[in-house]
């Protein structure tokens, strides 16, 4: 007999958020070891078949509810793992000891991605109380390195490749949300290169009264290095990096325009007095249409009180690209390294690593003027039932918006077993993702459950 459990949403967030699953820590081996305990327990008690799939860091739960093979079959996806907690001081309660106030619930992990696997979970045990012999088959795949880049995610897909495919689609919320009312269903996600760059002129820092002068300084040559990698326009001045962006289709600059909320709103969420989007693209598209290159990390020399005149040895910058439909991670890596490799001054040495990369996902929902022919009719339905059961509930049609962040597993998934993914958001800017204070809308929470129940019991014909 199921649990109760289940009837207590917010009960079962609150015991989730207090494993500290951090995966970038190797000292939150428990709480990752907890987390992922937690939810094999809930999975089982929907009479999920679990399977630990050890990886090098941190086990892939895989979970399975078969019957009939020719019943629809989907597969559900979401991360054990969290963001580290810090800075601790600027946590109005514990970051693990969640504590509701008002209308959302407080802690590391409620909205990423603890949240809304709370609501999968409970919408699933709702319609499987009604009706337990519910004709679907659905394969949970909850893995604990995401907020690392899923580093063992690529193995696990050629490892199971063969089982993964046999599904018709992934159903994913891990993406955003402008509002409490107003839902998105992302048609997609930006790729993803990240690397780092180091400039060494002498073999240590030197008195820059002794030899400032002839010595080419590290700091003076990244800096000009970094300004060199985008025009007075703002555009990426790397020669074809945006060789394979394709054009914007109309429908999606118009579902744009439906997006709530002012420019002059972003400002001040922000809390910036201007925006700068690239040549071509307003403020929301550049975020969502266009690629771009980052700076997110610089430094080099004395970073103490007071000073100290040195020309330092080293210097660093930290980039990171997003990519957008059509363009390859691999083929960005390589025309950036070579970007830079042929700015560097003389007298300067330079040593470029890459720490991370994904391709841009896109996925195109039915009746659209470029939507694919021979979509997967059980993924087709899924978006139907999704703008009908997201316009029930909430009270608005979702809108069909690409994202700006990366998830690149997703891209993998489409790739290695051919699956699209129907991503439908459950999390606001006001959430606060991976800063102090993440939340949870339990509004949000509430009717995203009866929403999924709904969606969930649609796909399975009842």
């Amino acid at each position: 007999m199921m649990s109760e459990s289940f009837s207590n949403p917010e009960e079962l967030l609150k015991k989730y958020i207090s494993f500290p699953s951090i995966s970038a820590d190797s000292n939150y081996k428990a709480g990752l070891s907890g987390a992922r305990e937690f939810v094999v327990h809930l999975l089982e008690e929907l009479d999920f078949h679990v399977e630990i799939v050890e990886t090098p860091l941190h086990p892939i739960v895989l979970a399975k509810r078969h019957g009939d093979p020719t019943w629809p079959h989907i597969i559900i996806y979401g991360h054990y793992d969290v963001q580290p907690a810090d800075p601790l001081n600027l946590w109005s309660s514990s970051a693990f000891h969640a504590e509701v106030r008002g209308h959302r619930l407080y802690g590391r992990g409620a909205a990423d991605n603890k949240g809304p696997q709370i609501v999968h979970l409970c919408a699933l045990a709702n319609l499987l109380k009604k009706q337990p012999d519910l004709p679907l088959n659905i394969t949970y795949l909850i893995e604990g390195e995401e907020e690392i880049g899923s580093p063992s995610f690529s193995q696990f897909l050629k490892d199971y490749q063969h089982d993964l495919s046999r599904a018709d689609f992934v159903l994913v919320s891990d993406t955003c949300i402008p509002s409490e009312d107003q839902v998105v269903i992302t048609t997609g996600l930006r790729g993803l290169v990240s690397l780092e760059v180091e400039l060494t002129g002498p073999k240590s820092d030197l008195h820059s009264g002794l030899h400032g002068g002839p010595v080419v300084n590290p700091i003076r040559a990244l800096a000009d290095l970094c300004s060199s990698l985008h025009t007075e326009k703002g555009l990426v001045n790397i020669e074809g990096f945006y060789e394979d962006v394709l054009p914007v289709e109309d429908w999606e600059r118009e579902e744009l325009l439906k997006f709530p909320g002012s420019v002059d709103e972003y400002k001040e969420f922000l809390d910036v007095d201007a925006f700068f989007p690239p040549d071509g693209y307003s403020v929301h598209e550049s975020v969502r249409f266009a690629p771009t290159l980052e700076f997110n990390g610089f430094g080099g020399g004395y970073q103490g009180e007071g000073t100290k005149t040195v020309i330092p040895s080293k210097a660093f910058v930290k980039i990171s690209c997003r990519l957008v439909s059509n363009q390859e991670s691999k083929k960005i890596e390589k025309l950036v390294k070579e970007a830079i490799e042929s700015r560097v001054p003389a007298g300067i040495r330079a040593n470029i690593k890459v720490h991370g990369e994904g391709n841009p996902y896109v996925v195109i929902p039915p009746n659209k003027p470029n939507t694919p022919e021979g979509q997967v009719q059980a993924m087709v339905d899924a978006f139907k039932s999704a703008e009908k059961r997201i316009a029930e509930v909430f009270g608005k049609k979702p809108l069909y918006l690409r994202e700006g962040g990366s998830v690149p597993i997703i891209a993998d998934l489409k790739d290695v077993a051919g699956l699209d993914s129907v991503m439908i958001g459950l999390f606001t800017p006001e959430d606060n993702l991976h800063a102090p204070d993440e939340s949870f809308d339990l509004n949000i929470m509430k009717k995203g459950i009866l929403t999924f129940e709904k969606i969930i019991g649609d796909l399975a014909g009842v």
